[in-house]
């Protein structure tokens, strides 16, 4: 299969379609509008449907519908729309139904600025909306890998029943790249949707999609329940890159476009004889936790270092799974500033004079 030149959001779109996607919900805001422009265009000339709804919190209701019936179905919005779509993913998720949501990340507190940001990690890892619940949180670094994610993200939803989130950002939409749209290196046996609200014919018993339980202890079983499939996602779905770790003095943590920085600060690093190591969480929920306990074992790693462009919040889980057996720094730029290969390799000599002395 041939290569193609595309826009990061424009392939996201087309992979959703290739994975089966036939219904796209949303509300356009900026970095991401090509995708909802990709979809009008290209949904109606696949049999699907597109909707621009009038706001936000319609859009992520109208995915909560469509998802209900068994379709495959998507979303996408940056920042504070994706603030807005909060109830109804905490409605999504607690009534177990599989939809993927792609959020560009923007710049904030606030409206912020349509500049790349990550400073929504905390909304995204976190749950975001009200409640116990988690979303799946995937984080390309490429086109090709947002294209790859996109596509095994319809199936993790709906292999466990749960909302799947892209986490890029303005860059990683707004750039171009080849791209190839090629099929799953693992093919997943995914449970028939018989839960679906599709039609009751009589022949089986009513389908009753629902995430209100009045009676406490009924809530309590319903969350305990969901929270055993989280334990199944966080053994069988953890992806991570451990980039040049082998030696590493000290060890970057970086997901996203972030990462494509720090691997040109390690190249930068090897000319001046400082050995540099990535570890790049793909899946930001499910973390990789025993990726940075294994990397904690080495002699030869000094310090960790997590570089975001937020003012720091994924470090706070680099800190949880190092678990005080080495030090952990941060360095960020955040509002849409991008962190700088020479700046970072600059904080990076600083944290190994430091722990040298």
């Amino acid at each position: 299969m041939s290569k193609v030149l595309m826009k990061g959001n424009e392939a996201i779109a087309e992979a959703a379609i290739q994975a089966g996607c036939r219904y796209f919900f949303g509300y356009p805001i900026t970095p991401q509008n090509e995708i909802p422009a990709y979809m009008a265009k290209r949904l109606p000339e696949v049999g699907g449907c597109f909707i621009q709804a009038e706001s936000e919190v319609s859009a992520i209701n109208m995915v909560y519908g469509a998802a209900g019936a068994g379709a495959r179905v998507m979303t996408s919005s940056s920042s504070p729309g994706i603030s807005l779509k909060q109830e109804g993913l905490s409605y999504i998720a607690g009534a177990e139904l599989p939809c993927v949501v792609v959020n560009m990340v923007r710049g904030g507190p606030g409206l912020g600025g349509i500049q790349p940001a990550q400073s929504d990690y905390f909304q995204a890892t976190k749950g975001g909306g009200h409640g116990d619940y988690h979303l799946v949180v995937l984080a390309p670094s490429t086109i090709q890998e947002a294209v790859d994610l996109v596509m095994e993200g319809f199936d993790i939803a709906d292999q466990y029943r749960n909302p799947v989130m892209i986490l890029g950002d303005g860059m990683l939409g707004q750039m171009m790249e080849p791209v190839e749209f090629r099929p799953l290196s693992t093919k997943r046996q995914l449970p028939p949707k018989t839960w679906a609200t599709t039609g009751y014919t009589g022949e089986r018993p009513r389908n009753i999609i629902n995430s209100l339980f009045i009676d406490p202890q009924a809530l309590e079983e319903h969350v305990r329940r969901i929270y055993q499939k989280y334990e199944e996602i966080k053994k069988n779905e953890v992806k991570v890159e451990c980039y040049n770790c082998e030696n590493a003095e000290i060890i970057v943590a970086a997901y996203g476009t972030t990462a494509r920085i720090v691997k040109s600060v390690i190249q930068k690093a090897k000319h001046e004889g400082i050995n540099v190591g990535l570890i790049r969480p793909i899946t930001l929920w499910p973390f990789p936790t025993s990726t940075f306990e294994e990397w904690t074992q080495r002699e030869h790693v000094k310090a960790f270092m997590a570089v975001e462009m937020s003012m720091g919040q994924m470090v706070e889980d680099v800190r949880l799974s190092v678990n005080g057996r080495k030090p952990v720094f941060f360095y960020g730029r955040t509002g849409g500033m991008v962190p700088e290969p020479n700046a970072i390799l600059s904080e990076v000599k600083k944290v190994i004079g430091g722990v040298s002395r």
